[in-house]
C-alpha cells in the first residue's frame, strides 16, 4: 500500500510497562514495543496490514484526519446553568461566547 496519512501518537503505558502505538483513525488497533520508535513502526505495519486486508475484502479504509475538511463549527449542548455562567464570564471579559468557548476548548 502507499504511504499512509494517518494520524499516529505514541505513549507510555503504565500497565503494560511498555510504549504504546496507537491510530486515531483505526481505534481499536495499538502495538506495544520497548521503544517510541518501535512503537511507530509497529502500529504503522499493523495499520499497513489491516489496510491490506480491508483492501482484499472491499471494505471502505477510513479517511485519513488529515485528509478531511472542518468548518470550525460544531455544536455542544450545555446544561443552562453551564451556558449562563460562561455568558457572565465572556462579559465580564468583554469577548463573545464564542471567543471565551474557543479559549476553553484550546486550552
Amino acid at each position: 500500500m502507499k504511504k499512509d496519512k494517518f494520524t499516529y501518537r505514541v505513549t507510555w503505558s503504565d500497565d503494560d510497562n511498555e510504549h504504546v502505538g496507537l491510530c486515531a483513525e483505526f481505534p481499536s488497533l495499538s502495538w506495544l514495543a520497548r521503544t517510541p520508535e518501535s512503537a511507530l513502526k509497529g502500529i504503522r505495519k499493523v495499520v499497513d496490514d489491516v489496510m491490506r486486508d480491508m483492501h482484499k475484502k472491499g471494505e471502505a479504509i477510513p479517511e485519513p484526519i488529515s485528509s478531511r475538511h472542518f468548518s470550525g463549527k460544531f455544536m455542544v449542548r450545555v446544561p443552562p446553568q453551564v451556558h449562563q455562567k460562561l455568558a457572565i464570564q465572556a462579559a465580564e471579559f468583554g469577548v463573545s461566547l464564542n471567543r471565551l468557548a474557543s479559549a476553553k476548548l484550546s486550552q
